[in-house]
């Protein structure tokens, strides 16, 4: 679909990012279009992979989750690789797994409540799964902005 995406798709895609609930009928009020032209837009934009799923993202901090750490994790070798994932999959602080390249075979998102609970996480779970040869961690003190890719 690459390359297929007109102005339409493109100020559909603009009004979700902006407001994933907006209602089918306002973003078609608003473009001047038909109802069903924004349901078939956006039907043609999943099935294509472009709108992968829409999801409310929650306030870590409100939610009592202070700490946040970058985790980057040293792999014993290379064919653990797979199976560490896996394991990784299963910790429900880790919020975001990455394969890269580099010092690190993986890189991992970590929200834990504090200090304490992210040594447990990392030294109590990650560091016990089978292939991990050792971890370093980055604190990320707060957050600039976040945002989607551009798409032109």
């Amino acid at each position: 679909m690459e390359g297929q995406i007109d102005y339409i798709d493109k100020q559909i895609l603009l009004k979700l990012q902006s407001d994933a609930r907006k209602a089918y009928s306002q973003i078609a009020e608003e473009l001047k279009i038909s109802n069903s032209l924004v349901h078939q837009r956006i039907k043609k934009l999943h099935e294509a992979g472009i709108i992968m799923d829409a999801k409310f993202i929650f306030d870590e901090k409100k939610l009592g989750y202070k700490t946040k750490s970058y985790s980057g994790i040293r792999l014993r070798e290379a064919r653990f690789a797979k199976s560490v994932m896996e394991e990784l999959t299963k910790i429900e602080e880790i919020v975001e797994c990455n394969y890269v390249s580099g010092n690190y075979a993986i890189f991992i998102l970590i929200f834990a409540k504090d200090n304490e609970h992210l040594r447990e996480v990392l030294y109590e779970q990650v560091h016990l799964i089978n292939g991990v040869a050792g971890t370093d961690s980055f604190l990320c003190f707060d957050s600039g902005f976040k945002r989607n890719i551009p798409f032109k």
